[in-house]
């Protein structure tokens, strides 16, 4: 029986912590990102068969799938896990950059997902797991595309989760708070002090959890998990002006 995960965006971070506990849980793996020596560093050390496939989905998402069949495997579990943001404002972003961002962001999920998607249905069995954010529940000034790509994940998670009821096919929306990955370099603010962080172990650890158990989304960590909740029935206008106080770029590359 076939028992693969795919990971995207698997060179490091959350992506590298998800291939290595799956492979704990004995799934063969899928790994894609665009760093192929970060990929086969992290293949050596995997006790399960691992297929290398560096892309750059933000470019080639759409032949990664032809690839996929290449190999001969049917993926059961798709963790969508590529991304990246920009924290600036949003006509201070090279040009460009966010336009990217949503064909990473955002693009590249429903491409995969299209593609695997059907073979999961007609299998009776496998699911997707798309990493999302906390800052998919609320506008955020300063992120302003980054958080409406995670926005956008949660709402396309939820709704394909209720169109796949009784498919015996699951989708997961993981919504992580502060976690010290590559993010915050790529997003030009890698030196900022993370409030509430948790550890990318203890990220995946939640998610998988989660998966098992067939919950269509989760905040990992308790202390951001209640947070988040208390912040979601104030009123938008209160935690905009919140955000943009402490989102500030000036503020944050002098901390």
């Amino acid at each position: 029986m076939s028992n693969v995960a795919m990971i995207t965006g698997a060179s490091s971070g959350i992506g590298e912590e998800f291939a290595r506990q799956l492979a704990a849980r004995g799934h063969d793996l899928v790994l894609v990102a665009r760093r192929a020596d970060r990929l086969e560093r992290l293949a050596a050390e995997l006790p399960t068969k691992v297929h290398v496939l560096p892309c750059d989905l933000g470019a080639d998402a759409a032949a990664l799938p032809a690839r996929v069949e290449a190999l001969g495997v049917d993926v059961d579990l798709l963790v969508n896990n590529a991304g990246f943001g920009n924290h600036d404002r949003f006509w201070k972003i090279p040009e460009g950059r966010d336009a990217a961002q949503v064909r990473l962001n955002c693009e590249a999920v429903v491409t995969l997902s299209r593609a695997f998607l059907p073979a999961m249905v007609d299998r009776g069995a496998g699911g997707i797991i798309n990493l999302s954010s906390i800052f998919g529940f609320q506008p955020m000034p300063y992120e302003a595309v980054y958080g409406a790509s995670k926005a956008f994940l949660l709402s396309f998670s939820a709704a394909l989760r209720v169109e796949l009821k009784g498919s015996g096919v699951r989708v997961l929306a993981v919504c992580p708070g502060p976690v010290a990955t590559e993010f915050q370099e790529t997003a030009g603010v890698g030196g900022i002090k993370l409030v509430g962080k948790i550890p990318v172990e203890r990220v995946v650890e939640q998610a998988l959890r989660a998966y098992d158990r067939d919950a269509g989304s989760i905040v990992p960590g308790g202390a951001i998990r209640w947070f988040t909740r208390a912040q979601r029935l104030m009123p938008q206008s209160l935690t905009l002006r919140m955000s943009e106080k402490f989102g500030r770029p000036e503020k944050l590359r002098k901390s």
